[in-house]
């Protein structure tokens, strides 16, 4: 084999930029999981548009941590109502409702209006 410097040069920048990449991805993961803050919320709503549901959750009666530093909150809800609209927008008619306890999500971060909570960027968990 007789490498030539131009090709040994794109074999070690595709190695770093693997290895670089592989190296973000579990630093991402790790730090979604393991650092998160905890809340709890007694009832949580989220529409649900043409079979995906919302990022977006607003909830009632939580306790929320104090925000800064960590990127992931981990919410804990007690009761959290799905609303199925017929298409994606928010005036649409609602054609059924499901209700699911004690489930966990991930969200980004939250704005708080009182006693409303409005939890965004949220992943199931």
């Amino acid at each position: 084999m007789n490498f030539t410097p131009k090709g040994l040069l794109g074999a070690i920048a595709a190695v770093s930029i693997g290895a670089a990449t592989l190296l973000g991805a579990g630093a991402g993961t790790a730090a979604a999981s393991g650092g998160s803050h905890r809340a709890h919320c007694d009832r949580a709503e989220r529409p649900v548009w043409s079979g995906d549901p919302s990022r977006n959750i607003t909830a009632r009666g939580c306790s929320v941590p104090s925000p800064g530093g960590k990127r992931w909150y981990r919410v804990e809800v007690d009761t959290l109502v799905e609303r199925r609209h017929k298409t994606d927008y928010a005036d649409s008619p609602v054609t059924g409702t499901s209700t699911k306890h004690d489930r966990t999500v991930r969200c980004m971060g939250f704005t708080k209006s009182g006693a409303t909570v409005n939890w965004f960027g949220c992943m199931p968990y």
